[in-house]
């Protein structure tokens, strides 16, 4: 009896093993996340520059004041999600520069990396956040040559880029600059509260509607 029922807890203990085995997620190479977000963040570019070139196209061909308004208000959402997206992904360049340690989310987001503060210099660190406006920038000057400024909806997106950019300098740039002196990078991130984030959004707001104005045709 005692034997049957050895064997009988041994067979329960089995089962309870096979059981969690099965429960526990399958964990992902960093390579095959990081594939997942660039898949994703590539699928929206397309998406949203899509929207825009439709609006776009419908106000050339119909000089429609709807028209207008969607080939404005897509331009605005093209040009801040090209600016933002190549802004994250020069993040993770200038992380993989560095020599910094990080790992990928398997979760796909906006933010491609986890930054792994103790693990990591200060100068490994402002490597990494100066790369992000770099990439803004290099963004900035892409969609300048590459879409020419002859309507309202064509001037929209370089606002919006212009918009992303401030935005995201306002947030960091102050940071960066209060890292020279504290040496604590996670510090002064931790003082980006939603008052920051607002004024940082109010700059940018400013700033791409003074380009909108500027770019707006005759």
């Amino acid at each position: 009896m005692s034997d049957e029922l050895s064997a009988a807890q041994a067979a329960n203990g089995e089962d309870a093993d096979t059981a969690s085995t099965m429960e526990m997620p399958v964990e992902q190479s960093p390579a095959l996340a990081l594939t997942k977000h660039a898949a994703i963040h590539l699928l929206l570019w397309v998406v949203v520059f899509s929207l825009y070139a439709a609006a776009d196209s419908w106000y050339l061909l119909t000089n429609l004041g709807l028209a207008l308004l969607l080939s404005v208000m897509t331009g605005l959402l093209a040009g801040i999600t090209t600016t933002t997206l190549v802004h994250e992904w020069f993040h993770l360049l200038g992380a993989w520069r560095s020599g910094g340690a990080y790992s990928i989310p398997a979760k796909p987001g906006l933010f491609v990396y986890d930054w792994k503060f103790a693990d990591n210099t200060v100068g490994q660190f402002n490597i990494m956040s100066v790369a992000g406006s770099v990439g803004g920038a290099i963004a900035l000057l892409l969609l300048w040559y590459a879409l020419p400024v002859p309507n309202p909806g064509r001037a929209a997106v370089l606002a919006g880029a212009v918009a992303s950019f401030a935005f995201a300098g306002a947030i960091e740039w102050p940071v960066l600059a209060r890292t020279r002196h504290s040496r604590d990078p996670l510090a002064e991130l931790s003082k980006i509260t939603p008052p920051v984030l607002l004024r940082s959004l109010l700059v940018g707001v400013v700033v791409g509607g003074l380009v909108l104005l500027a770019y707006h045709p005759d």
